[in-house]
């Protein structure tokens, strides 16, 4: 085996203990930022194993040596720049569009490779191989394809940019559908049949049509779910891309990021007491009759109070649960939150973070949120640890949460968060809980907690009102001594 070949099967091996290794260690907070790095420095590896083994490639011209040196620094600073200047609100669209990003490039990938000459018909391969290039080929098309036009329409749902038309909130989408799938698989076979001549084009435009009519009814409250399972996809794509290219590094690395997209899936439908089928299927239909039910009704009976009030009520507290969700996001208050609780530590006051699977956009949206703020990650408690503690709670402040909280998923057979895992605020003291007006959570549903008589609403921004809370903490007397 030539140097360069056993160099770069080296680097390729190391690069694949490592992404396992930064895998596994985004499952956990403590570790998630080493992990990332190892993942990075993996993909680092990869890229070097790459160049390596184009070295010894002649065909390869000085000209294109140039564009993989400009397409190399573009992409470096795009992803420098993208990952500093990102807001922590705007995460999920990101990383649908860096799951977008990854499903063009192993179409591209596929693409390239089934146009250039001879590459399809050499028969020297053996019959058996240039089957499993056009079937590589195909399905790398096929979801690349997907994955891009669903990551992109996902993320410009996310944004605000496009609604859902009047078309795809009807059983005519499903139509729709399957004819594009009906398309893709005549593109299939075409390609497969005659060899690479023939249907490519026609898979490219209908699975790209697909993506999009898959993606777009789907609601907000769904699309966390969409943009995981999408992750997946683009894992696979690469993984095909892999086999296309004869890439042992591509098809271990794809396999285990379509492999981990799928089991967030699973762990997101979980937490929202959905059905991925549910989820892809139901879309627009669903929040259609959603929107009509009872459950969108208006409130009775709120009781709303004062910073002051609030303040006066911590003090009196031995044990406090602090809920985040998506409202502290959008706010940026994590920072103020951090001095608000340093404050009541500071003083004696037990305080402790309840942490839902889906709560913000993403699973793990508010561990990072938090841990940017340097809070211990052992006082962030999984919600089937902390919901036991409840009735032992004395304040529980609730800042931007909604469905999350909502007892219609304990209470209310009827509702349809019936039997979604919640956390069980209602069951402590007191509970205030911070939003800047009535409006409801991504799921559109009335959330029950709001006119319970332990509830007290304290309405404003939550970085003005977390703000204003420690000014009055400390008039108190309670200031952080940490």
């Amino acid at each position: 085996m030539p140097i360069s070949d056993t160099l770069k099967f080296l680097i390729d091996l190391l690069a694949v203990l490592l992404l396992a290794l930064g895998i596994k260690g985004l499952s956990k907070v403590r570790s998630a930022r080493d992990a990332n790095r190892l993942a990075a420095m993996a993909m680092i590896l990869a890229v070097i194993a790459v160049l390596i083994d184009s070295l010894g490639d002649l065909s390869i011209s000085m000209d294109s040596w140039i564009w993989i040196i400009i397409g190399s620094l573009v992409g470096g600073l795009l992803g420098t720049f993208t990952a500093k200047k990102v807001a922590m609100t705007a995460m999920p669209e990101t990383v649908a569009l860096f799951n977008g990003c990854g499903g063009m490039s192993s179409l591209l990938v596929a693409l390239a490779y089934a146009f250039a000459p001879n590459l399809l018909t050499d028969t020297s391969v053996g019959l058996n191989n240039i089957f499993i290039g056009q079937v590589s080929i195909v399905v790398s098309v096929f979801v690349g394809s997907i994955t891009f036009t669903g990551s992109i329409v996902a993320m410009a749902k996310l944004q605000g940019w496009l609604s859902t038309p009047s078309l795809m909130q009807s059983k005519i989408r499903h139509v729709i559908n399957i004819g594009l799938s009906v398309l893709s698989l005549i593109g299939i076979s075409s390609f497969i049949a005659s060899g690479g001549d023939s249907g490519l084009w026609l898979l490219v435009v209908s699975s790209a049509l697909l993506g999009i009519g898959v993606t777009l009814p789907i609601g907000g409250a769904d699309m966390p779910v969409v943009i995981s399972l999408l992750n997946s996809y683009s894992g696979v794509a690469a993984a095909a891309a892999g086999f296309v290219v004869g890439s042992q590094l591509l098809i271990v690395a794809g396999a285990m990021v379509g492999a981990a997209g799928l089991i967030l899936t699973q762990v997101m439908c979980k937490g929202m007491n959905r059905s991925l089928l549910s989820v892809l299927f139901g879309g627009a239909i669903a929040s259609g009759q959603l929107s009509g039910s009872k459950d969108s009704g208006e409130y009775v009976n709120i009781t709303s109070c004062s910073v002051e009030e609030c303040a006066l009520t911590l003090e009196a507290a031995e044990r406090v649960v602090i809920v985040p969700g998506y409202g502290l996001a959008v706010a940026q208050a994590q920072h103020t939150l951090r001095e608000v609780t340093r404050a009541l530590e500071g003083s004696g006051i037990d305080v402790t973070y309840a942490i839902h699977p889906v709560a913000g956009r993403m699973p793990g949206h508010m561990n990072v949120l938090l841990a940017e703020a340097d809070v211990p990650y052992e006082q962030l408690k999984e919600m089937d640890v902390i919901n036991p503690d409840f009735p032992a709670t004395d304040v529980v402040l609730v800042l931007g949460a909604n469905d999350v909280v909502n007892p219609q998923a304990k209470n209310d057979p009827t509702s349809p968060l019936y039997g979604m895992p919640v956390l069980d605020v209602q069951e402590a003291r007191t509970v205030f809980v911070v939003k800047r007006g009535m409006s409801a959570g991504y799921s559109g549903i009335k959330n029950d907690l709001f006119e319970l008589q332990n509830t007290s609403m304290l309405f404003g921004d939550a970085k003005k009102v977390l703000g204003d809370l420690l000014v009055e903490l400390k008039e108190l007397g309670i200031s952080g001594r940490n």
